[in-house]
């Protein structure tokens, strides 16, 4: 069965880095392209950031463009989060996302704080 595994959340200050994993199994994981979405509490999940199958395309958001980056390891079947100059308003859950086969699927979700 398809399953997504992210980790790597944590709390953090203002200006501080995270680095996120997401840990694919169950699907070809180097077939499938990879996106990162937020969620905070109450408001619909938003779009991070887009990774192509090989690694080649990325794409971000506005609001993390320059401060992000996503990468991806297919041999180890994980996708990675990179997170730096990080800002209050990057506070959210964080859930990796793969579609497989007309299918949607998400991880469990990892919790990212930042605060002074």
């Amino acid at each position: 069965q398809v399953q997504l595994v992210e980790s790597g959340g944590g709390l953090v200050q203002p200006g501080g880095s995270l680095r996120l994993s997401c840990a694919g199994s169950g699907f070809t994981f180097s077939n499938n392209a990879i996106k990162w979405f937020r969620q905070t509490s109450g408001k619909d999940r938003e779009f991070v950031a887009y990774i192509s199958p090989s690694g080649g395309v990325s794409t971000y958001s506005g609001s993390v463009e320059g401060r992000f980056s996503i990468s991806r390891d297919n041999v180890q079947e994980r996708v990675y989060l990179q997170m730096n100059a990080l800002k209050p308003e990057d506070t959210a859950v964080y859930y990796c996302n793969a579609d497989v086969l007309l299918s949607r699927y998400w991880g469990q979700g990892t919790q990212v704080t930042v605060s002074s």
